[in-house]
């Protein structure tokens, strides 16, 4: 008679509490600079990966003035990059130096984060993505495959936090229009990366018998399960249902139904760079927690 009903006790508390630790997907409150402020962590991110990638060298060496107060990146490298890619992500870089320049002259800018761009890193996020350890561990500056699909984790995360800040800066002529700016060539970046990996879909990655297509299924897949708040993030292969009109199996574009952009907010953005699934706990690309104050209130309510 007992168990039954400590049986119900159970199940209804088990559900308060997933009701309760269930992750926070709508809007939230913060004042416009700060919500442009929280996209400069994404653009430190950037700007050092694709310098150290293209060059061998980041912001210490190329912009000084915007690496002061933080610390160098762990792990950058340069790439083993075939000429042509090794060019537009030098230009890639050079564009991340404009959009933190961008953003720290029109409002005000914080220390560049910790990252972590370590080749490990990113072996471990792949790990998770595939779902099993990869043997060798995946290199991103191995050669320009694996940089390219190292990319494909970055400026996608970008352009959907500067999709989701739009609708809700209250100013809308000045700051709109800046990250308007941002977002177009954020965007475009994008696809660039989605359509040099579309030319190399059916490429298997060798040891790991993977298609080069099936390696952005998972990463996408990854993603929205560290975000947490459905499908926002897709491979460059999709079911029909999913395609342009319900007609294409090809995605080289990211879309919703309507072929507009997907939208983020911050926590699900932290929870993707922390690829901790929680705002509340660090790690991933930033493993000492992203900058300025939108971030730094989520780690005070630990």
């Amino acid at each position: 008679m007992g168990s039954p009903f400590f049986v119900v006790i159970f199940l209804i508390t088990l559900e308060f509490s997933q009701v309760m630790s269930a992750p926070n997907c709508g809007p939230i409150v913060a004042g416009d600079t700060d919500r442009i402020q929280f996209a400069l962590n994404l653009e430190f991110l950037e700007a050092e990966f694709f310098l150290n990638g293209a060059l061998g060298r980041g912001l210490d060496s190329i912009a000084p003035s915007y690496a002061e107060g933080g610390p160098p990146p762990v792990g950058a490298k340069k790439a083993n990059l075939d000429p042509l890619v090794a060019r537009i992500i030098e230009e890639f870089g050079y564009e991340e130096v404009g959009h933190v320049r961008s953003i720290i002259t029109t409002i005000r800018g914080f220390p560049r984060p910790q990252l972590d761009l370590s080749p490990q890193n990113f072996a471990n996020l792949f790990d998770d993505a595939v779902g099993f350890k990869l043997s060798p561990p995946f290199d991103p500056y191995l050669d320009t495959t694996n940089y390219l699909l190292a990319s494909y984790v970055i400026p996608y995360v970008g352009l959907l936090a500067y999709v989701g800040s739009i609708p809700n800066l209250v100013n809308k002529t000045s700051l709109s229009v800046l990250v308007a700016s941002l977002l177009g060539v954020e965007t475009g970046q994008d696809a660039v990366i989605r359509t040099l990996l579309y030319e190399r879909a059916n490429q298997t990655m060798q040891p790991y018998n993977m298609t080069v297509a099936e390696f952005t299924i998972r990463l996408s897949e990854l993603r929205n399960k560290l975000a947490t708040c459905g499908n926002k993030d897709e491979g460059l292969e999709v079911p029909l249902f999913l395609g342009a009109e319900n007609r294409t199996n090809n995605n080289i574009l990211s879309a919703d139904s309507n072929s507009l952009s997907y939208s983020r907010t911050p926590p699900e953005i932290l929870r993707i760079i922390y690829a901790t699934r929680s705002e509340h706990k660090v790690g991933g690309l930033h493993p000492n927690g992203a900058g300025g104050k939108i971030a730094g209130s989520f780690l005070q309510k630990d």
